[in-house]
């Protein structure tokens, strides 16, 4: 009797152990999303629901009820800095991600609350801003959900939600400029100065073209092989209205770019010196 005890002990805790060493595949796989953005990134964790057939917004997720924006666990964004949602700025940390879907009008949730996995868990007292935003119909169906960083520029971007036939999103700024400016400032103090990323954000943000040449000029002081330099001193002068400057150095970042058989910035400047004519 013992020995029998001992058999069927040993019988459960083996089918125990091979049922826990089975792995299937998730039925709503889970997703990270990381892309940098502004000066740093924003990460979102979300579980992927696939249509199956199914009719999805109005029934399988009620209009005007919170959802968690995905299945299984709860959905999380983090930023990495400031950023300002629906005229609110919101501190970098990690947040819920919550969802309010209805026919003609969405409302997104940032939330203090990292654990939402039902309306009955969601609190709106720990809300830390809301954005109503305008659903589209697509003319096409996404089968598995998807929620992407898109729209991307130097200080703002566009979080977006699409699965079945709707898509819906919100917008996300950053104070890229004042910070960014304040580096420069600081930085051209120091002995080991930045003239080069410094000229190219002036150049690719509207900013003070003369001096980003004279920036640009110490930069190909302190290294005369340097081809990308001139390139973007080339189009510096072009925006200036200064084409035959503009020709020239293009023509010095070319040979210096040959010199180094960098075939790239001898293509870039051939197209650029073709905008020219």
């Amino acid at each position: 009797m013992k020995k029998l005890f001992f058999l069927v002990i040993a019988s459960f805790i083996i089918f125990s152990t091979e049922a826990q060493q089975l792995t299937t595949p998730q039925p709503s796989p889970t997703a990270n999303v990381k892309q940098n953005f502004a000066l740093s990134n924003i990460e979102i964790s979300y579980s992927r629901p696939s249509v199956k057939g199914r009719k999805i917004f109005g029934d399988l997720v009620p209009y005007g009820k919170v959802w968690r924006t995905g299945a299984n666990n709860a959905t999380t964004i983090t930023f990495g800095e400031e950023v300002t949602i629906g005229g609110k700025k919101v501190a970098a940390g990690k947040y819920g991600l919550l969802t309010i879907p209805g026919e003609t009008a969405w409302t997104f949730i940032i939330t203090k609350q990292l654990d939402v996995t039902s309306p009955a868990a969601y609190k709106q007292d720990q809300d830390v801003v809301r954005v109503t935003a305008k659903p589209e119909t697509l003319p096409f169906s996404i089968e598995t959900m998807m929620i992407n960083i898109d729209n991307i520029k130097s200080n703002s971007c566009t979080i977006g939600l699409v699965w079945d036939n709707v898509f819906a999103g919100f917008d996300v700024t950053a104070d890229v400029e004042s910070k960014v400016m304040e580096q420069i400032k600081n930085t051209m103090e120091n002995d080991n100065r930045p003239y080069f990323a410094a000229a190219q954000y002036y150049i690719d943000n509207g900013k003070d073209l003369n001096k980003a040449v004279e920036w640009l000029d110490k930069a190909y002081a302190q290294d005369p092989t340097a081809f990308w330099v001139l390139y973007q001193k080339a189009r510096a002068q072009k925006m200036l209205g200064k084409k035959t400057d503009a020709i020239a150095t293009s023509n010095k970042s070319i040979d210096l770019a040959k010199k180094a058989k960098n075939d790239d910035y001898v293509a870039l400047n051939e197209k650029l010196q073709k905008e020219m004519k």
